[in-house]
């Protein structure tokens, strides 16, 4: 008996084009620290009907810039070997298409968060978009300073999720900062590591992701380490406030101290192999990091 009829075909193909277009990958991370952001705002029982409203949401907005982005640079992704296979730039769907499904999912996004959940949880989905598509994407071909604006953009959905949690009073207390700050400074050293392991096609796109003078990349692995120090300072913020004990701070100690250890290899080496080690260490650090946030919350 065959796997799938040919009728099935266009079907499945269409999926994964879809799953492509959304960057399916970062619909799942942007549902986890959206679930993080959720628990640490709620101080007693979770609201599950809330907790999945803000998913929802703030995962539709997410996946609306993915696909906006996509729709503006389908013409240069054509020009990188990992992008060019993406449904634009292969032509197996069009250009309204694609525009037409970002739009949508960015009003219904942004618009169930704003009946479900509150209105700064909205403006905040809102933001997401506008700051990746509008402000994020033309600047890749600009300046290398891009990666600290996306990174802006990566950092906000925990923050919905606290927001969302709070009802109809919601109010940016410093845990949602601590999320905040954990996110953006994560970003930095994980995608400087894509960066340079893939420079040359970004080059050749005409994308700015590094300084132009680093050629031997010892700007990129410098930046990396200071935003991995600063993650590593800023993971030890719940424990000055009290919100997390001592379980807490040993673990983030360790998990951290593996996260700079990589860090400083890529900067000693700034080769592909130690940029390939410190891009899946970040892989892996997060969810530890954030695991641990939820579960040793006073």
């Amino acid at each position: 008996m065959p796997l799938a009829d040919a009728d099935d075909l266009p079907e499945i193909g269409l999926i994964s084009d879809l799953m492509t277009l959304i960057k399916a990958r970062l619909s799942l991370l942007v549902i986890i620290t959206t679930f993080v952001g959720f628990c640490m705002a709620s101080e007693a029982r979770l609201d599950w009907l809330l907790l999945f409203n803000a998913i929802f949401g703030t995962t539709l907005a997410a996946a609306a810039a993915a696909v906006l982005n996509q729709w503006t640079e389908s013409h240069v992704d054509r020009l990188m070997e990992r992008t060019k296979s993406r449904p634009l730039p292969a032509g197996r769907m069009s250009p309204a298409s694609a525009l037409v499904f970002g739009m949508v999912l960015t009003f219904v996004g942004v618009g169930w968060l704003w009946m479900t959940a509150n209105g700064l949880s909205a403006l905040l989905a809102a933001s997401t978009v506008f700051i990746y598509l509008f402000l994020y994407t033309p600047l890749k071909r600009r300046t290398a300073f891009c990666t600290i604006v996306g990174a802006v953009s990566g950092a906000i959905p925990p923050v919905i999720g606290w927001t969302a949690a709070q009802g109809s009073h919601p109010t940016l207390g410093l845990g949602a900062w601590v999320l905040f700050g954990i996110l953006f400074t994560w970003q930095m050293p994980h995608f400087l590591a894509i960066a340079w392991m893939y420079r040359d096609e970004y080059a050749q796109a005409g994308f700015i992701m590094l300084k132009r003078d680093d050629v031997s990349g010892a700007i990129t692995a410098l930046t990396s380490l200071a935003f991995s120090l600063a993650l590593g300072a800023i993971c030890i913020v719940p424990f000055g406030a009290g919100t997390h004990g001592r379980v807490y701070l040993i673990g983030a100690i360790l998990f951290n101290a593996i996260f700079i250890f990589f860090a400083v290899r890529f900067l000693l080496e700034r080769n592909r192999v130690s940029a390939r080690r410190l891009f899946f260490t970040s892989i892996f650090y997060l969810p530890l990091i954030l695991g641990l946030m939820v579960f040793t919350k006073s």
